[in-house]
């Protein structure tokens, strides 16, 4: 398995992640309205609600880019360069959502969406 299929899988539990974040210390979470309870939520659970949206989002885009790019034979190296990228901007991106830091998270954001479409100029 490359490092880039390695992201893929990363990428796909990042979300989870941010979930948990949401739902720290449970205070008063009803599992039997998880959704509900977190539109609720305020403060850094609901900025850990919206990242996890926004990870989410960003999978199609990003596991699109690796297939395609591993199918058409781009170079192993850069395909891998450019999604250890994205995964360290996606991280990046979630610690600056959870810490409001919303104009360094809209640049991070920025960076991480450049390693996906850079994916695709490797074909």
């Amino acid at each position: 398995m490359t490092i880039a299929y390695y992201c893929v899988l990363f990428m796909g539990l990042l979300p989870i992640v941010a979930a948990g974040i949401a739902k720290k210390g449970f205070d008063g979470y009803d599992n039997g309205a998880p959704r509900e309870w977190l539109a609720k939520q305020t403060g850094f659970r609901a900025r850990a609600n919206a990242a996890q949206a926004n990870l989410f989002e960003s999978l199609p885009f990003f596991f699109a880019a690796v297939i395609i790019a591993s199918i058409a034979n781009a170079p192993q190296a850069r395909i891998d360069l450019l999604a250890i990228g994205f995964v360290i901007c996606r991280i990046a991106f979630l610690i600056c959502y959870i810490a409001n830091w919303s104009t360094t998270r809209s640049i991070v954001w920025l960076f991480g969406i450049i390693c996906v479409v850079a994916m695709f100029f490797q074909i």
